[in-house]
């Protein structure tokens, strides 16, 4: 069986390259080893922070602008609610690289921002508590998407276009040759013009059979809801949050519709093997222990946990993303290493796979996602 573009993982990235493809006139498949949306990769849970001044990089601003955008155009078109505008709290020293480049992308790209001392965050937010050496800066405009709901509203419209989803099914073997792509399945043999690779904890071992090896680590996460009091952590009043502190870096959500307040862990995690069985959630004593131990400096009054989940980051050294043509190959795009930090980006990444594969360019900048930077 032939088409125009095969995508290899139907999450996030390639579930949104899937439509763009599809939409452009591509007889577009995507080929995931389970059923997006789904829990076995890095993209459920129920939600995800959008920030839009950036603490990770200015470089990053833009794309999620145009991330934004699009989120907004996915409510339209299909009438779901996928945004909530919550806001996000960015916590941490005043002079650290993460605050800093938020307050400067906010100036560079005329964001509204409010920047908080200590006592400002805590009277606008009673449950937090926060010592005297820490500032917050308040993104109003930013907040959480619903990111199963995402995948879904983009899978709704992909199918609409015409795109075919073979689901639960592995590919074992790839080639790229002067006709095209082979891709070899479980069961089948498929045929394409063209690929994209945007297959998350796998890309790694996908992209060796297209003589890549970059560094990409795949890593254990964990992230839980605890109960909570509605009268201040609804989110109607309370905002999605991103801690530097000097324990790590701690993310977390407000109570949406009673679901309690969400918390999760950035940095640290333990190196994984995605085909092998990852320990669950509480089988590790820091798991419960770490989130706890951040509650009761920051956020005190929150004490019980509901119940926690794991997933997946592929972490690249830097923990940039990496979105590019193959080195060798005109007709291969790839999507990986999103070091969890890059569901809310993934409308416009796969925008720019779409892009990619049509015209070989995209109208975004993505100098700092190149391949080359690993060679």
């Amino acid at each position: 069986m032939h088409f125009d573009v095969i995508v290899i993982g139907a999450g996030s990235m390639g579930m949104a390259a899937g439509y763009f493809l599809s939409k452009s006139g591509k007889r577009t498949l995507l080929i995931d080893s389970f059923n997006p949306p789904h829990d076995k990769g890095s993209h459920h849970g129920d939600t995800r922070i959008i920030r839009h001044a950036y603490g990770e990089g200015e470089e990053y601003v833009p794309l999620a602008l145009k991330a934004q955008e699009l989120w907004n155009d996915l409510e339209n078109m299909t009438g779901k609610k996928l945004f909530l505008q919550t806001g996000v709290l960015n916590v941490g020293m005043e002079k650290t690289d993460f605050i800093q480049n938020i307050i400067s992308s906010s100036k560079t790209y005329s964001l509204p921002l409010d920047v908080l001392d200590c006592n400002e965050v805590n009277k606008r937010w009673p449950g937090i508590t926060l010592p005297n050496e820490y500032i917050g800066c308040f993104e109003p405009t930013s907040g959480v998407l619903k990111c199963e709901d995402c995948i879904s509203a983009y899978r709704e419209l992909a199918e609409q276009h015409g795109t075919s989803i073979l689901s639960h099914s592995r590919v074992k073997e790839i080639s790229v040759h002067d006709n095209g792509v082979t891709i070899k399945t479980d069961h089948q043999t498929l045929y394409s013009d063209a690929l994209v690779v945007s297959a998350g904890a796998w890309s790694g071992s996908l992209l060796s059979m297209l003589g890549l090896n970059l560094p990409l680590q795949p890593t254990r996460k964990t992230f839980a809801w605890f109960d909570a009091n509605d009268n201040f952590f609804h989110h109607n009043d309370f905002p999605a949050f991103s801690f530097e502190t000097a324990q790590g870096l701690y993310y977390g959500f407000p109570s949406i519709h009673g679901s309690g307040l969400k918390i999760g862990r950035h940095d640290g995690g333990e190196k994984i093997n995605p085909d092998v069985s990852i320990p669950g959630f509480g089988q590790l004593a820091e798991d419960e222990a770490d989130l706890k131990e951040f509650l009761h400096h920051y956020i005190p009054s929150i004490q019980h946990l509901k119940y926690g989940k794991t997933c997946m980051y592929t972490l690249t050294p830097d923990e940039d993303f990496i979105i590019d043509l193959h080195p060798h190959y005109s007709n291969v795009a790839i999507a990986a290493g999103f070091s969890g930090h890059g569901f809310k980006f993934s409308s416009a990444v796969g925008k720019i796979l779409s892009e990619l594969i049509i015209s070989g360019k995209t109208e975004q900048n993505i100098s700092s996602f190149s391949i080359k930077r690993f060679s």
